[in-house]
């Protein structure tokens, strides 16, 4: 990565916002979440904001503790899709599963949209987080897989993936009316990959894109997630606590990419952060809490429960300390539901308090305020290294996103942390990621 390191940014584009009351907000559209000219706009507005990527969270089951907008939400790659074609430059990032998908299908997917996207898109990829197991009986099976299983699936999964986005060299096409030759039979390959979950042929029926292969996000911070991060990912999303707490872990992950021959600048971290914005600090605060007052404590313990293992909050009153609560044994994300359980039990929470305390769209933390303090906020994350960039998952849609688009992005410019226009035309380009060499060639290149 040459030049001076930037900021990165990713929008987490989530219907009316990230906080759980955000459908109930006075300007806000319900139905946003299928909606696809209003989230057409999310991501017009972003890449005005010169994003690096709009990113598109997904689920494959729902219950009555689900967040609002995933109850009525469409399909993340088809929606980047449509995203592709109403934007020119910004990243289009989708999540899908490593545990109830098809490498074939999923490869085929996304190179797909990469074509689209002229080299625009990313995969987010997860092994499906469910503290309630209720995925399994989606997909016809009888259980959630544990988590070290998810992980063990998704290390042959990426690998059939990435060897599928290889199958065809970057000049395997000729289009040679002339000669009638379609393509050089020599620059297309099978895979023929053979593991304990999946056995491949190959090759994939769609060439390899502009920016070589869409680019792999990732977001496990457990240790099987970090291994496979530092092996194949080239984004990490993260959710840390504190600076400190970030620094640590942005050090640890960083530290690993040494074993599998990868320098510092192939991964980026990302910390997730919910800005609010105001041009005083009054006034932010005043936005944060107007959204407070709109939560339905029980209904937010919901969305608490859905985390933390399917924990019946009813029978607790909201003063309860939530020590005294039992949470079951969790299969959901491992690094968070460890760190959720540290705080809890290190700061004495009450069960009233949870949602605010420990999701970043309810907290009124540093990045609620003016410009210049959240600009300050995530200066000091960037340039202290606990971070590469941000996950802005914003509590109110289009509200938060278009302030941080009109007054702090502009500070980031001119401190000199954040791009004044895009340089490239893949995401590859925005991210200051190399395009990868096509392993199929460089074997013939070492014959």
């Amino acid at each position: 990565m040459g030049g001076k390191r930037q900021i990165k940014l990713a929008a987490y584009l989530i219907g009316t916002g990230m906080h759980v009351a955000s459908w109930k907000h006075p300007s806000s559209k319900p139905n946003a979440s299928i909606d696809i000219k209003q989230l057409q706009n999310l991501a017009k507005t972003a890449e005005r904001g010169k994003f690096d990527i709009a990113f598109i969270a997904d689920s494959l089951a729902i219950n009555h503790e689900s967040h609002p907008q995933i109850l009525n939400r469409l399909d993340p790659i088809i929606q980047i899709t449509a995203l592709a074609a109403a934007t020119e430059k910004i990243g289009l990032g989708a999540t899908a599963s490593t545990t109830y998908s098809e490498p074939y299908v999923l490869a085929r997917q996304f190179s797909s949209v990469d074509h689209i996207s002229a080299g625009r898109a990313a995969w987010n990829l997860v092994t499906t987080a469910d503290a309630t197991g209720e995925t399994a009986q989606n997909f016809s099976r009888e259980k959630h897989w544990e988590h070290d299983h998810r992980y063990e699936r998704a290390e042959e999964f990426i690998d059939v993936v990435k060897g599928l986005w290889d199958s065809w060299e970057d000049d395997a096409f000729l289009y040679n009316k002339e000669t009638g030759q379609f393509y050089d039979r020599e620059k297309v390959h099978e895979i023929n990959y053979k593991g304990n979950y999946f056995s491949v042929k190959g090759p994939l029926n769609i060439a390899r894109s502009k920016q070589g292969h869409p680019v792999v996000v990732q977001a496990g911070a457990s240790k099987p997630g970090q291994r496979l991060a530092a092996r194949t990912a080239e984004v990490v999303f993260v959710h840390w606590d504190s600076l400190e707490v970030g620094k640590t872990h942005y050090k640890r992950l960083k530290e690993q990419l040494a074993e599998f021959d990868r320098s510092d600048d192939d991964l980026l971290i990302l910390q997730g952060i919910s800005p609010i914005i105001g041009n005083t600090e009054e006034e932010a605060i005043a936005k944060y809490k107007e959204l407070q007052n709109l939560i339905d404590p029980f209904e937010a313990l919901k969305f608490v429960s859905g985390y933390l293992g399917n924990v019946d909050f009813s029978k607790y009153s909201l003063d309860t300390p939530a020590i005294e609560v039992e949470f079951p044994q969790s299969n959901s994300i491992q690094s968070q539901v460890n760190e959720f359980m540290k705080i809890i039990k290190e700061e004495n929470l009450k069960v009233g308090e949870l949602y605010g305390r420990l999701f970043g769209a309810g907290k009124r933390d540093g990045f609620v305020g003016t410009p210049e303090q959240v600009a300050d906020e995530m200066e000091k994350w960037f340039v202290e290294k606990a971070a590469d960039g941000f996950m802005i998952q914003f509590p109110l849609l289009p509200r938060d996103l278009e302030d941080f688009v009109e007054k702090v992005v502009p500070i980031l410019q001119q401190r000199g942390i954040y791009r004044e226009d895009y340089e490239g035309e893949t995401l590859r380009d925005h991210l200051g990621l190399k395009k990868p060499a096509n392993r199929f060639a460089r074997e013939k290149v070492k014959r």
